[in-house]
């Protein structure tokens, strides 16, 4: 989570003073003073100092730069190179995309193919090993679906990393997340430069930060990949439960800034995933899943029952590190917020996705913030009136989490949405983002609160504060829905130093 820009931050090099002239702050066309990182003055006639550099912004809107409070680094970064099973619309249609791609670019026994995007919630047919193995013979196929719970692997797959040999080549949730990791064995090298290619894209869209929840443990890789302070984004880098005796021997704490990294990289919340997801049907409800009664878990999965995740969350607190608890599911989002309640843990509820009425003021109530993924909304809604029919009123609700003055955080949960802030504000904003009419439209939010939501621990613009700033082409107040997706961004400043310019 971003935390509090403190003293205690590591001295970087100053970056050079600039002075941006006709910036639109509102309705206000104003000069803006930065010196050493700081926004120092904001008005009409400033003086700068001789050495400043002057950018004439010709009254282009400027506003806080923009974080994103929910994402996988390395796993954006890779699924990049992974082959795109977004489009797939049956197993049938998945399998023949893993066929065209062997028969184009060949494979071998050893060397794994890795799709990812595959949604199945919706599919006519469903996925079968037999299936998979026919279209990719002896070359070991791991398809990952777009949600990251669950993994479909052929025979020789399964083989090559475990898992369960069920009929359906599905491995889904613990089973899965130990096979990703190992699929996920990149160079340290290789795989630096790709998460820095993706930190300077997210830039281009206006993000000055990102909190990161890869697993387990990526404070030491950003401590690399920040090490020279010059980086394009501030990172929240949290832990994972396997791996909480790291900072807390280190005596690390949330919020605590890294040294070495020019104030860049600080110390995040421990992460812990209690229930599964909608697609893959193993977010944990009260109620059963159409079709899944009778099945082994057809509610849902619990993953992190109270009696360990009580624990979890106290020995988190007493080590001065905030708690980043996953619950998609309205039974898993109850359990969390009472969790929350035993132990009087700091922290937010990651993903809220559906929530029972009663809990909804809770969040508020115990101090708990909301951090949600609003594009999930677009991406899920048509999964949510089949598999969570009668309820989606209470699915994705942020008015209802405002309302009841719960503390909001937006995000992508990239690889699964596009890091693009924008996209996130239009979700969030619009309820839709495919043409068709707004799903739920009364738990949008409205654009002033989705912006402060996005925009980091420094607040509105005023002196004093860092930095950290976005020009756009367009006012977003005055963009329509799909040029609020599409925000032309002109540029990106962190601390004073430019991370992205185009035209200015």
């Amino acid at each position: 989570m971003p935390s509090d820009p403190a003293a205690r931050e590591d001295p970087a090099a100053p970056p050079r003073p600039t002075v941006l002239r006709s910036a639109r702050i509102g309705d206000a066309v104003v000069d803006v003073l930065i010196v050493d990182g700081i926004l120092r003055a904001i008005g009409t006639g400033i003086d700068a100092p001789p050495e400043a550099e002057q950018v004439t912004l010709d009254g282009r809107p400027l506003l806080p730069g923009l974080w994103d409070n929910h994402v996988h680094a390395e796993q954006h970064a890779l699924a990049r190179f992974r082959l795109d099973l977004a489009g797939a619309r049956s197993a049938a249609d998945a399998a023949e995309l893993v066929r065209d791609h062997l028969a184009a670019h060949g494979g071998d026994a050893a060397t794994p193919l890795v799709g990812f995007g595959f949604r199945d919630a919706l599919w006519p047919d469903a996925p079968s090993r037999e299936l998979l193995d026919r279209a990719t013979g002896r070359v070991p196929a791991v398809l990952m679906s777009g949600d990251l719970h669950c993994g479909w692997l052929n025979t020789a797959a399964t083989r090559r990393f475990g898992g369960p040999h069920d009929p359906d080549g599905l491995v889904r949730e613990e089973a899965w997340h130990a096979i990703q990791l190992a699929i996920g064995e990149v160079a340290p090298e290789d795989l630096d430069r790709h998460v820095m290619a993706v930190a300077a894209a997210a830039a281009a869209r206006g993000v000055v930060g990102i909190v990161d929840f890869e697993a387990p443990w990526q404070l030491d890789a950003w401590a690399r990949r920040l090490g020279t302070g010059t980086g394009p984004l501030r990172v929240v880098a949290s832990v994972w439960p396997s791996h909480l005796d790291e900072p807390i021997t280190r005596g690390l704490r949330s919020g605590d800034v890294v040294p070495g990294t020019g104030g860049l990289l600080t110390m995040g919340p421990l992460k812990i995933i209690t229930d599964g997801s909608l697609n893959t049907r193993t977010a944990y409800c009260h109620d059963p899943y159409p079709g899944l009664e009778g099945a082994a878990h057809p509610c849902g999965m619990l993953l992190v029952p109270p009696g360990e995740l009580c624990p979890l969350l106290a020995r988190a607190t007493a080590a001065g590190l905030d708690v980043a608890v996953h619950a998609i599911g309205d039974r898993a989002n109850e359990l969390v917020l009472d969790a929350f309640a035993a132990t009087g843990a700091r922290g937010r509820v990651e993903h809220a996705q559906l929530l029972s009425p009663p809990d909804v003021g809770r969040f508020a109530a115990l101090g708990v913030g909301a951090s949600v993924q609003p594009e999930h909304a677009v991406d899920d809604r048509d999964v949510a009136d089949r598999y969570w029919a009668g309820r989606t009123h209470r699915a994705f609700a942020y008015r209802s989490l405002l309302d009841a003055g719960a503390e909001l955080a937006l995000g992508s949960d990239a690889p699964v949405a596009p890091l693009d802030p924008w996209i996130t504000l239009a979700a969030a904003v619009h309820r839709s983002g495919d043409g068709r009419p707004p799903w739920h439209p009364e738990q949008h939010i409205p654009l002033d609160t989705a912006l402060a939501a996005s925009s980091g621990p420094d607040g509105p613009l005023r002196t004093g504060r860092r930095a950290d700033l976005v020009v756009t082409e367009i006012a977003p107040a005055a963009a329509t829905p799909q040029q609020l997706r599409a925000m032309p961004v002109a540029a990106t400043m962190l601390g004073g130093r430019w991370t992205h310019r185009d035209g200015i």
